[in-house]
């Protein structure tokens, strides 16, 4: 197994746990439910951007800007919320989450034609979603530990958050554009169902035991850091984590939002129920991304980052083909495109976090994570960029966007490449 020389040491670790809840639930279950949950609640907007710009009772700028602030939303919840968990427990932080999430999708449902509603529920359900990201991660990774899961691997704890989050993404807009597009109530349905499968993820958290213990959690004999210090996260100027993990991060949701914001947006008037057709082209995506993290742990090897390279292999052929596909348009190649998209997304993320689990220590698990995440959310804003490209100069059209994004990819790859080996963690003996 590895793992990093500063993470073997248990001073900042609570002991040995049970495995399960009282009712023989796996606890590492319980917290990955919530995290699938929020992301659910998080991702189930997206096909719906279509029908709010059909229904034209939200200006086309304000619902652009929707993804923006949630966003904004994600980002502070990353960076702060871990580094605040490392230094008061995981707990406490993470059950804010389901509770932010269901307030979010509550405002949502209520704002279908109310900006600020929507705007502000927009904003907190991306706090919640950042929270599960940083937060989340860190306490599947721990209850994945053998102290509280013996049977599980080293790299469980990844492929379990990452599979969590996929599944939630995956599933929460599949269904909210099927719901949309067929059901009545298309503005409340989807969030009302998000809001009624959160709620039991409060008790499952509540019955999952603290995993993080610090000096101002009591029980140790180490100093005290300030707030400020707590916040600071020594394990990002890793060379590793700069030269590997860092030049794939923009690829999770920058493949993601190819895949279901670009492609969707391209096939708009080439079928006949778009909604529904963003929504599976974002399921399936997804989807596919869920299925390689089952398998992500072949992938990867203690000696390299072979992983790394093989997601951003994945990430160059699904570009490669969204830019080939974007010349002439059809439905089943921009599905296939999507579906490559999906796979790389889905390696991108596991590969990614393997690494970040294997540099950090417990002290800045949850912080080093959170920036893995903010790093990841870069690939969020390719999609606005390349729609703002493309209308703004003649010749940026989407062969030439996304052609140029494949040929980023590629020189990314070669980085980490070049650096497969650098800084790689001590073998546990």
């Amino acid at each position: 197994m590895s793992s990093h020389a500063g993470t073997n040491g248990n001073e900042n670790e609570v002991p040995h746990g049970r495995a399960k809840s009282n009712k023989g639930t796996p606890l590492w279950l319980l917290a990955a439910i919530a995290v699938f949950a929020v992301a659910w609640g998080g991702n189930e907007f997206t096909p719906l951007m279509v029908m709010y710009r059909e229904n034209a009772d939200l200006a086309p700028v304000f619902i652009d800007l929707l993804l923006l602030v949630y966003a904004l939303g994600i980002a502070p919840a990353l960076l702060i919320s871990g580094p605040i968990s490392d230094r008061i427990g995981r707990k406490p932080v993470m059950l804010a989450a389901p509770v932010l999430s269901i307030l979010g999708s509550t405002l949502i449902a209520l704002g279908e034609t109310t900006a600020p509603l929507i705007l502000t529920g927009r904003f907190i359900s991306g706090l919640a979603v950042g929270i599960v990201m940083a937060v989340g991660g860190s306490w599947v990774k721990e209850l994945s530990d053998p102290r509280f899961d013996p049977k599980a691997k080293s790299t469980s704890g990844a492929k379990r958050q990452s599979m969590a989050l996929t599944l939630g993404f995956g599933l929460g807009a599949g269904i909210a554009g099927t719901l949309a597009q067929f059901a009545p109530l298309p503005g409340q349905l989807a969030y009302i169902i998000h809001i009624l499968i959160s709620i039991p993820t409060i008790f499952g958290l509540l019955a999952v035991p603290e995993t993080r213990q610090s000096p101002h959690l009591g029980g140790s004999n180490a100093p005290r850091e300030t707030l400020w210090e707590s916040l600071r996260t020594p394990s990002v100027t890793n060379r590793r984590f700069l030269l590997v993990a860092a030049m794939g991060a923009p690829w999770v949701f920058g493949a993601a939002g190819v895949a279901y914001a670009i492609i969707p947006s391209l096939l708009q008037d080439h079928v006949s129920q778009p909604v529904f057709y963003s929504a599976m082209v974002t399921l399936f995506a997804l989807l596919c991304g869920f299925g390689i993290q089952q398998i992500g742990p072949r992938f990867v090897t203690e000696h390299n980052a072979r992983g790394s390279l093989i997601a951003i292999g994945i990430v160059v052929i699904g570009m490669g083909l969204a830019a080939w596909m974007s010349t002439n348009p059809t439905a089943v190649t921009a599905f296939i495109a999507a579906l490559v998209l999906g796979a790389g997304y889905g390696l991108s993320m596991f590969t990614g976090l393997n690494e970040v689990q294997r540099i950090a220590g417990p002290r800045d698990m949850a912080g080093l994570t959170g920036i893995f995440y903010c790093l990841t959310y870069i690939g969020f804003a390719f999609p606005a960029i390349l729609t703002k490209l493309s209308e703004s100069i003649s010749w940026m059209t989407y062969p030439v966007m996304l052609g140029g994004g494949m040929v980023i990819a590629i020189l990314m790859g070669l980085v980490i490449f070049f650096n497969s080996t650098v800084n790689l963690p001590q073998r546990a003996e």
